[in-house]
């Protein structure tokens, strides 16, 4: 068979993008997990090591003499930490406030995507504004709302907000145009499925990918969240405080110059995080994948 002109060529033009495309995801890799990597390295060192001896890429053995200095400052009641707590109040946050918008603003973009109506631009637009305005533009009318509720040192101004998530609904929309077919929508009505039951039963399923990524992402932001939390819960309990804000009153207690419990306390506060991701790690590339797919 007589070689084709340019094959050989093409397929070494190919090998060598291939090549200088690996090399800058392997850089980019490296850049995104090193910090993370010397993180957990300097949790199991002791502070003369960290002082001493600046940047260590080898673990050392004293992750659990840093944590139980933690647990000897909070005894001795130097910092409000206690981490089996500050985990119980951080997942009670964050896992409401993950599945409240998932499912709210998936269903928002299900009705923005599937129905007709007067308004639709109007709405998604009118959306689309809300995305702009910066959360701390409002926090001071916010918690002048909540004081007068009496809903302050209470979870529910730090949850029930997570309904309205207008950047998760700009998401799943822009998703839903590329890979929702609606003819599947048109069908199950023929079959006499009803709205709510057909975005549950079909439209969360085919969704999935969608909803995987968005709930990583509302769940790493409300895990992280010291700014509503730390406003809203004045009074400062033990019992209430979330877990980047007992990190807080370690890192920010200028007596307590302690390196390596410093890095403990904060290399327990990302364990969730990255259990969760790859958890969902799957998913996201299943959402990259399809969302690229235009019908």
């Amino acid at each position: 068979m007589p070689d084709i002109a340019g094959t050989k060529s093409n397929s070494q033009s190919i090998k060598i993008r291939t090549g200088l495309v690996t090399a800058v995801m392997v850089i980019l890799s490296i850049i995104a997990l090193l910090p993370i990597y010397v993180l957990i390295v300097n949790a199991t060192r002791n502070h003369v090591d960290i002082t001493s001896n600046g940047v260590s890429f080898i673990p050392n053995l004293h992750l659990f003499e840093n944590i139980k200095t933690l647990n000897q400052w909070t005894e001795e009641g130097k910092v409000a930490y206690d981490a089996w707590t500050g985990y119980a109040n951080s997942a009670i946050i964050a896992f409401s406030t993950t599945i409240l918008t998932v499912v709210f603003s998936g269903m928002t973009a299900y009705g923005v995507v599937v129905y007709d109506f007067k308004f639709k631009n109007a709405a998604y637009t009118f959306i689309l504004a809300v995305m702009m305005i910066p959360v701390q533009v409002t926090s001071v009318g916010f918690y002048q709302f909540m004081s007068k509720l009496g809903l302050t040192d209470n979870y529910l101004p730090l949850i029930l907000p997570a309904i309205a998530a207008p950047s998760v609904v700009f998401f799943m929309r822009q998703y839903m145009k590329s890979s929702f077919p609606l003819e599947i929508v048109e069908a199950a009505r023929i079959d006499g499925c009803g709205e709510y039951r057909t975005f549950f039963t079909i439209g969360i399923p085919m969704m999935k990918p969608a909803f995987a990524v968005q709930a990583i992402f509302a769940f790493v932001a409300n895990w992280n969240n010291f700014y509503m939390p730390s406003m809203i819960l004045i009074s400062r309990k033990q019992n209430q405080l979330t877990l980047p804000m007992m990190v807080n009153t370690i890192l920010s207690n200028d007596k307590l110059a302690d390196y390596g419990a410093q890095y403990a306390a904060i290399m327990l506060s990302i364990i969730p995080v990255v259990v969760v991701y790859f958890i969902f790690s799957r998913s996201i590339v299943e959402g990259v994948a399809l969302g690229g797919v235009k019908e």
